[in-house]
């Protein structure tokens, strides 16, 4: 069944919030823009993964565009009067204000977030695509580190997630080039877990976070920072971050049950705590 969020407004248009059966689904809804990042859309993503984050019946998220576009990447319309007069802006201050708390949040969110790629992820939205824990993609989508082609480096975690991901060679080429990397290639190189028909996208990827959604949460929580630990440092802070993460899952209700289950030879019933 279908849900608001009891105690919080309407969200606006340019971001679509929807829980279902433990799943929350945001959907960039700028289409006429192939979803780029204007500051309203930048505000509304964050607010919305600080909702999750708080809503214990949310337990997996989806992450996913309406249109034939996933993100273009910033909204270069914003500062089209400063451009138009020769004055380029400098960007740092919205990437510490807004695109790098934006992309931590979803690193730090205690949750899976399932991208459903369903077409082109340029620049940052490529970034957004890549903060995910797992991509399912459209045959028809594509990923393009579009940075280069307007003279800029990249941001908002791609230099961080795009070589960790394919590798140095493959994330020197792509960022290097500017090139598409089709959906196909994608898969191949590991930058994507899965490609499946366009119109089979968003049914690929609820049935994906509806798997997550009855895991047990918190472990699942904490395997992903435990995960998130192991892409910046070494052996020895890992195996400490696995003790303490283990110590707190070994005290859910879900661990119980999980062994419960096992020793009585049923499926399990995680209830997320």
């Amino acid at each position: 069944m279908k849900s608001a969020v009891a105690g919080h407004p309407p969200v606006p248009r340019g971001l679509l919030f929807e829980v279902s059966d433990g799943v929350a689904t945001l959907t960039l809804n700028r289409p006429e823009a192939l979803n780029a990042l204007d500051a309203d859309l930048r505000a509304e993503l964050r607010g919305a993964l600080d909702r999750v984050e708080t809503d214990a019946a949310i337990r997996a998220v989806i992450l996913t565009a309406n249109g034939r576009g996933f993100c273009a990447g910033q909204d270069l319309r914003e500062r089209a009067s400063a451009y138009a007069a020769g004055a380029a802006p400098t960007l740092g201050p919205a990437l510490r204000d807004e695109y790098n708390p934006l992309i931590l949040a979803m690193r730090q969110l205690a949750k899976p977030i399932v991208g459903a790629i369903n077409g082109i992820a340029a620049g940052a939205g490529c970034s957004l695509a890549l903060a995910c824990d797992l991509r399912v993609c459209s045959e028809r989508a594509s990923f393009l580190q579009a940075f280069v082609r307007v003279g800029l480096v990249p941001d908002s975690g791609s230099s961080f997630f795009l070589p960790r991901l394919v590798g140095m060679a493959r994330a020197a080429e792509m960022i290097f080039l500017g090139e598409p990397l089709p959906a196909a290639e994608a898969e191949r190189i590991g930058l994507v877990n899965r490609v499946v028909p366009h119109d089979d996208l968003l049914r690929a990827a609820r049935e994906l976070a509806l798997k997550l959604a009855n895991l047990p949460t918190t472990a699942i929580g904490q395997a992903k920072r435990q995960l998130n630990l192991s892409l910046q440092s070494g052996l020895e802070a890992v195996l400490d971050e696995e003790a303490t993460g283990q110590a707190l899952a070994s005290q859910t209700q879900d661990h119980l049950e999980g062994v419960r289950a096992f020793l009585e030879k049923r499926a399990p019933r995680f209830i997320g705590r």
